[in-house]
Parts: C-alpha cells; structure tokens; sequence
C-alpha cells in the first residue's frame, strides 16, 4: 500500500454534513466492472446496537447543519436489515462490520433470552465480523464464546436455549486482537481478511477487531478471571504488517472505543477530535485506511488528518441502537493494491409511517426479519406485561453519571429493604447502571419489563462489612481520576457531599447516616450489587469487605419493594450534595 487515497466524507442525508476532499469517491451504487478502474467495495458499519431488536420507543434527536436538530422515529432489528441490504445492494463486493456491543444491557427482548435473539437478527442480516466490547464480557467470556460457537450449556442464572432449542450460534466471527487468554492465545481471532474477485481484479480487505483495555474495570470481574486486555495501539499495529503480508488492499479497524466532542464543537464530524480514541489513533500505524469505532454512543465521521495529516484514515460511529449506520465505500485500485479512494456517511435508519420526516430515508421492515423479532417479542410478552406495583410518577435516569435522581433513590431504597435481614443499613447503586427511566402506565402502573429496562443486568445483592474509613475511602474513589467520575445514588438515611474543587482523595466534605457523621472507627453493613462487590467501575474498595451475605436479584428486590404498598412515592433528592463552585 504505497500511497495514501482521496478521502471524501459524505453528509448523512440531509443532516451531519461533514468535510469533502478533492477528489471525488469511487461510485456508490454500483460495483466497478471496468478493467482499468479500480474495484469498489461496500462497508456497512454498526456499533452498539445492545440488543435492540425492536425500534427504539423515543424518537432520536438528529442534528443539522446550523445547530437545529429533527427528532426521527429509528431502529429496529426489521428496519436495519432493510437499510443494511439497500446500502450493500449492487454486488458481491460488500462487509458489515460491528465495533462491539451487539449484546449486553440489551431490552428484555433480548436479554431475557441471553441475547440469543439479537445473534440471530445479525446472522440474518449478514453480519461478517463484530470486535468484541466490553458488554459482551456482561455474562462471562464462556457465556460470549457460547453466543459464537452455539449450544445450550448454562452459564448463569438462566436456562438457555428457550426458544430455539439447536441455538446454533453466530454465522459471523467475533474478533479480539488484544483479549489474551492464560495460555497466550487470543480468546477469539484477532485478524480476518475478505478476498474479492479474481485475476488482475482481485482485491482483499483485511480486519482488525479488538476491544478497549480498560474492560476488566466496566464488567464483572469473574467474567473476565484468567484474561489479559492489551494495549490497543500495539495490538493493531501489530497485525498491521501481517494483513499487508498476507496481499490485504485496505486495512479496517474495527475498536470498540470512539471519540468525544469537543466543547463548543460538532460532534457529528472532523470536530469529534477527542476522548479516549484519539490518543489511541495518534499511535496507530498509517497503513491503517479505515477505523469503524463505537462505546460513547456518538455518531461522527472524522477525517483523522484533520488531526494528524500522516494518518489519513476516516474514523466513523453509528450512535446507538441500530438507529444509524455508516455507509462507507472503498474503491480499491488492484493494480496498485492501495486504496485510491473512500467515502463515508452515517445514514437515518428511518422507520416507516404517518410520522416519517420527508427530509431522510425511509426504510421498510424486513419481512423475514420482522417474523423473527415477533417470534420473540410474544415469547417475552407475558413476563414484560406483567404488573408489579405502582409508583407516584415517572422516575428519571441518571443523565451525567454525577446526577442524583428519584429514580436512582428509589433503587437504592429497594436494595436497603431487601437485604435488612442481612444487617443492612446503606444500599449503594451505581448511576451508571441505570440505563433506562420508568415511565408508569395508567394508575401509576409498573410492569417487570419496565424494571428490567431500568436494571438490565441481572445483578445478585451482596451486603458486607466496612469500617468506616472504608467506607469513606469509597466514596473518594467516586471523584478520582482512576476511570470515570460518577456517584452512588444512595438509600434513605445516608448523605453525602462532595466539592470537585478540593485536591483529589479529599473531595467528600462529609458523610453521615441517620444525621450522624459517619465514624472512621465504626463498622457499617453496607449492600451493593455484585457488579459493584467484584470491583466493577474501578470501585476496588468494595472489595475489601467482611462478612458477605449474597441476597436476592436486584429485579427481585425492586418488586418486593413496590409490593408493598398500594403506590409507592418517589423519594426525594437531597442525599448526596454537589458543593463543587460555592
């Protein structure tokens, strides 16, 4: 690969209008059959779709050129194989590719079944290659290779294999170039290569999946025992020269890591020029033509030589949910083995209906697809539908990781009350976990799929001893720079407040339980779910209690909660207090 290609990025349809190049992009409609001209190749990229097998029930936010935005009704496993088979139509010479995040916090759709479904959607869309993330890891690395190799053994909490009895697991490949077992290979491959025609018009495209090796400190930590998460730089480049070896024209990253916006800046192209990929990309070898990436649910496409002009790669992400895609198009010169030229766009994955805006796409449902979703949609119907109490109005979720809500109160409250038999005197939750609001039916009504949306993991209560130093000590970790600064919704009775402005390990201004200060050389019972007990979101401290008692499933201690009275009231907030600035 001796030169560097034109780069052209293309605006999504009528909204993200992005930077184009001077030299214009192979065609995008039609594969090249011109002997003298280069071969063009269909990409379709995807990202953190988790599990959304139906369309999402928001509309999404789409921002246009000038600063106004539409909202679009988008997504769904039936509206995306639609729109990933327009955009791949016109030849043999087309990839999908995913950046991570198929399964894991997925919609009980999915997620009550193993994410079992949401394999089958992408084995029927024609999914070739998905780089792990580090919600695939949600389960455990065996449950993961259980979702690639098929099969029916248990490796949790629920059976298998309950709606397709011969789960035959995924028809495309997972990769993992910098997930290292004990006995030093890589839990899946790291590297795949795609050949294309024949002749003097063959051309290859090789991949390189991998994940962000911080994983271990975003899931729990028994689900990644024995495995090693690398450098990312260093294991793209180093595959980098095997794919070149091995006749690969254009080389795809596939990272499930991406970019952040700037403040004051676009974040739907070139201006998605920080967060933690960038760091990564600024290390990675130039041969590199494109990098497909996901993990902060942004949608961009960035011409990284905006950044650094020696590494002339695009760098795209699809948001979230299977409610875009990224439409990329390589035209790949054979006689050169290089790529002469790429194209990208993020498009709409617009359902049809009344309320479709004329201004995008609009995409039907897959007949096949729709089928399949139904099938499992009515198989989770009866344990979605069913009422499990009452509450006084709609909780929000947690927006910045810092925010205090009823919502995360009222979990916090339902933890303390279902593990009081255990001693239990503060319930901590992550905000961070809470991943959807409840929004009540009329008279107030919440159903299990409700709760299951709110807390989709599956987490077992655990109640164990700390002094309080400890537990003081663990609400530092909350506001230090060892991974991501976010707080604990807590339980009635317990406060804090905390001022970001004081020297880090000394930020928490004070703590108390019941009105009294909390005592460094007192012991308190303190319950948590299991992700947080193992260490999960980088809180070690957790760690390093005595005496654990193991409780019910945190589901099943929200329903008892709300079982207990007619309707239950949203706590007030007020507990934990931001004192950063006064």
């Amino acid at each position: 690969m001796p030169s560097r290609r034109a780069l052209a990025i293309l605006p999504l349809i009528a909204a993200l209008a992005a930077c184009t190049t001077t030299r214009a992009p192979a065609p995008a409609d039609s594969v090249t059959t011109d002997t003298a001209g280069p071969v063009t190749v269909k990409i379709v990229g995807l990202n953190d779709f988790h599990g959304n097998l139906e369309p999402l029930r928001r509309p999404i936010r789409v921002p246009l050129e000038g600063g106004e935005s539409r909202e679009v009704r988008a997504g769904g496993a039936a509206y995306l194989a639609s729109a990933v088979a327009r955009h791949r139509a016109g030849g043999d010479h087309s990839l999908v590719i995913a950046a991570g995040d198929l399964v894991g916090a997925s919609p009980l759709v999915s997620s009550l079944f193993l994410d079992e479904p949401t394999v089958g959607a992408m084995n029927r869309m024609g999914l070739d290659f998905n780089a792990v993330g580090n919600h695939e890891f949600d389960r455990g690395w065996r449950e993961l290779k259980r979702l690639q190799d098929g099969g029916c053994e248990r490796h949790g909490l629920r059976e298998p294999c309950a709606v397709e009895r011969d789960f035959a697991g995924a028809d495309f490949a997972f990769l993992a170039a910098n997930v290292v077992t004990e006995g030093g290979e890589t839990l899946f491959p790291g590297t795949a290569i795609r050949r294309f025609g024949s002749g003097e018009r063959a051309v290859a495209v090789g991949v390189i999946g991998l994940t962000l090796k911080d994983t271990p400190s975003l899931v729990t930590p028994s689900g990644v025992a024995g495995l090693t998460f690398g450098d990312e730089a260093e294991a793209i480049n180093a595959r980098v020269p095997q794919l070149a070896a091995a006749g690969a024209d254009a080389i795809v990253v596939a990272i499930h890591q991406g970019l952040e916006p700037e403040p004051g800046t676009p974040h739907t192209g070139c201006g998605a020029i920080a967060g933690p990929l960038r760091a990564i990309l600024e290390r990675v070898d130039p041969r590199v033509d494109l990098v497909i990436s996901g993990h902060t649910h942004r949608s961009y496409v960035c011409d990284f030589a905006t950044v650094d002009p020696a590494r002339g790669f695009i760098v795209t992400s699809a948001g979230y949910g299977g409610t875009l895609l990224t439409e990329i198009t390589l035209a790949i010169d054979p006689a050169r083995d290089t790529v002469a030229s790429l194209a990208a766009r993020n498009i709409v994955v617009q359902n049809e209906g009344e309320a479709a805006d004329p201004a995008f796409a609009v995409f039907p449902a897959d007949g096949e697809m729709a089928a399949y979703v139904t099938r499992y949609s009515q198989a989770a119907r009866a344990a979605s539908t069913r009422p499990v109490g009452r509450i006084s109005g709609p909780a929000r979720d947690p927006g910045p990781a810092t925010e205090e809500t009823a919502l995360g109160n009222l979990i916090a409250d339902a933890q303390l009350f279902a593990t009081r038999s255990a001693g239990a005197q503060i319930a901590l939750m992550n905000n961070s976990g809470i991943r959807a609001p409840i929004v009540p039916g009329p008279g107030g009504t919440v159903t299990f799929g409700d709760i299951f949306a709110a807390q989709p993991f599956g987490n077992t209560l655990v109640t164990r001893s700390y002094s309080g130093s400890q537990l003081l000590a663990l609400l530092e970790q909350q506001l230090d720079s060892d991974g991501f600064v976010q707080t604990f919704s807590v339980s009635e009775g317990f406060a804090f407040a905390y001022d970001m402005g004081r020297p880090e390990g000394s930020r928490i201004v004070s703590a108390s339980l019941d009105g009294q200060p909390i005592d460094p050389r007192a012991s308190y019972r303190v319950t948590m779910n299991s992700f947080l007990a193992a260490g999960g979101d980088g809180f070690t401290v957790f760690e390093r209690g005595t005496d654990g008692v193991t409780g019910p499933v945190d589901l099943d201690a929200m329903e008892a909660y709300l079982a207990q009275a007619e309707t239950t009231a949203l706590p007030p907030t007020g507990r934990v207090t931001d004192l950063t600035g006064r």
